[in-house]
C-alpha cells in the first residue's frame, strides 16, 4: 500500500523553525501537491518523507508501516530531483537501471524492466544515448524513468519542472498526469507554481512559513481561500487583496469601505462585534463586471492583452487599491482610461486582521470564468 501519514512531523534549523508541527494523511494512488512559495517548508516536509532529512519531531508511516528512523532504501519511495543527477558516463539504459543493479538484481530482469519504463516515457530510441546528447525534457524523463524502474509505493517530486522552458513545463505536466494514470501510485509533488498544482493534482496542500493553510480538491481551495496565504498562492494573475474597513455586519452579509471611500456589500458572515474592525478584501480578476457606478475604479497604468483574455491594472504598481480586471480579447483600453468595476456579494472574500478568511453564506452562484 502506498499510503502516507504524518503526525505532528516537525523540523528544527538551530532556532529556526522550517516546518510547524504538521498532520497530514495521503491516500493510496493519489496525486497530492505541495504548492507554496519559496522558503515555506514544502521541501523539507517532502525530504522527511524520503528519508534523507531526520525529524525533529513526528512520526512517518508509509503503508502502514513507521519509518520515521529507516533509511531511505528501506523506505520504498523513489524521487525525482530538481536537477536531474544523472551519470554522464552512463548511457540511459545504464542511468536508469542502475538502482536494480545496486540492488543485486539479475541483469535479464534489469533489461526486461528498463524496456519495460523506457517504453512508457518514450525513451527506446534514446537508450544508448549519454544524457549529454539530451534535451532537457529527455534528460528529466530518463531521470523519472530511472525512479519509477524500481516500482516504488510512493513517488516524490521535488520542482522536477522548474529548470525547463515554458513550452518543456507544459508537455511534462501532461506526461506526469498520463504517468499517474498508468503506473497508479502515490505521487508527493512539490512546486511553488500554482499552475502546476491545480492541474496536476487530486488534492492540494497550500503551505506558508513552515504551516499547512489549506488542504483540499483544486477547484475547492480557488473557490474557497482558507486565509490570504492561500488567497495569493493560488490564481493566476493572483486574487485583488484590499485593506477595507468593516463598516455593517448583519445576517446579510457584510459592508465594507474601500480606501477611496467606496462601499462594498459581501457575503462574508463576519461578527457584529468585528464592525469598526480593519480587514481585507479579495476579489479575482476575473469577478470584476465593469459598471459606471462601481465601486472599485483607477486609471489603466498597464493593459496585457494575451488573446482571447486581456488584463487592465489599474493604479500604479505598489499601491493601496491598486487591482487587475479581467477584460475580453477584444476590449480596447487605452492607458491612463479610468475604469470602474463592480462584484457580486457571492463573489467576494473577506480575511480579518489576522489573515483568516470570515465563512461565506453560500456557495458561489457564479461560475469560475
Amino acid at each position: 500500500m502506498g499510503t502516507v501519514d504524518i503526525a505532528g512531523l516537525t523540523k528544527r534549523f538551530d532556532q529556526s523553525v522550517a516546518l510547524h508541527p504538521t498532520d497530514l494523511h495521503v491516500e493510496q494512488g493519489e496525486f497530492l501537491v505541495l504548492v507554496g512559495p519559496s522558503g515555506c517548508g514544502k521541501s523539507t516536509l517532502l525530504r522527511m518523507i524520503a528519508g534523507l532529512e531526520q525529524p525533529s519531531a513526528g512520526r512517518i508511516a508509509i503503508g502502514g508501516r513507521d519509518v520515521t528512523d529507516a533509511a531511505p532504501s528501506d523506505r520504498g519511495v523513489a524521487m525525482v530531483f530538481q536537477s536531474y543527477a544523472l551519470y554522464p558516463q552512463m548511457t540511459v539504459a545504464q542511468n536508469i537501471g542502475f538502482p536494480l543493479k545496486v540492488a543485486g538484481v539479475a541483469k535479464a530482469e534489469i533489461a526486461t524492466r528498463v524496456a519495460a519504463v523506457a517504453e512508457m516515457l518514450d525513451l527506446v530510441a534514446l537508450l544508448d544515448r549519454k544524457p549529454r546528447a539530451l534535451s532537457g525534457g529527455q534528460r528529466q524523463r530518463v531521470s523519472i524513468a530511472r525512479a519509477i524502474v524500481r516500482r516504488p509505493r510512493v513517488l516524490l517530486l521535488d520542482e522536477p519542472l522548474s529548470n525547463l522552458d515554458t513550452a518543456l513545463r507544459a508537455r511534462m505536466r501532461h506526461e506526469f498526469a498520463r504517468l499517474h494514470q498508468q503506473l497508479g501510485a502515490t505521487m508527493i509533488y512539490v512546486t511553488h507554481d500554482q499552475l502546476e498544482a491545480m492541474t496536476l493534482a487530486n488534492r492540494i496542500v497550500v503551505m506558508s512559513a513552515g504551516r499547512v493553510e489549506q488542504v483540499g480538491a483544486p477547484i475547492d481551495v480557488y473557490r474557497r481561500p482558507a486565509s490570504l496565504a492561500v488567497a495569493a498562492a493560488i490564481g493566476s494573475p493572483g486574487m485583488n487583496l484590499l485593506p477595507v474597513t468593516i463598516v455593517e455586519a448583519s445576517d446579510a452579509g457584510a459592508r465594507v469601505r474601500l480606501p477611496d471611500g467606496g462601499v462594498v456589500q459581501t457575503d462574508a458572515q463576519v461578527p457584529a462585534a468585528a464592525t469598526g474592525a480593519t480587514a481585507t478584501l479579495g476579489v479575482r480578476p476575473e469577478h470584476l463586471v465593469a459598471a459606471a457606478d462601481g465601486p472599485f475604479a483607477g486609471a489603466v497604468e498597464l493593459f496585457e492583452r494575451l488573446g482571447p483574455l486581456s488584463f487592465a491594472h489599474l493604479g500604479a504598481q505598489g499601491a493601496v487599491g491598486t487591482i487587475v480586471a479581467q477584460l475580453p480579447g477584444d476590449r480596447a483600453v487605452a492607458l491612463g482610461e479610468t475604469l470602474r468595476f463592480t462584484v457580486a456579494p457571492v463573489d467576494t472574500h473577506l480575511f480579518d486582521g489576522d489573515g483568516r478568511a470570515y465563512p461565506l453564506m453560500l456557495p458561489p452562484s457564479s461560475p469560475v470564468r
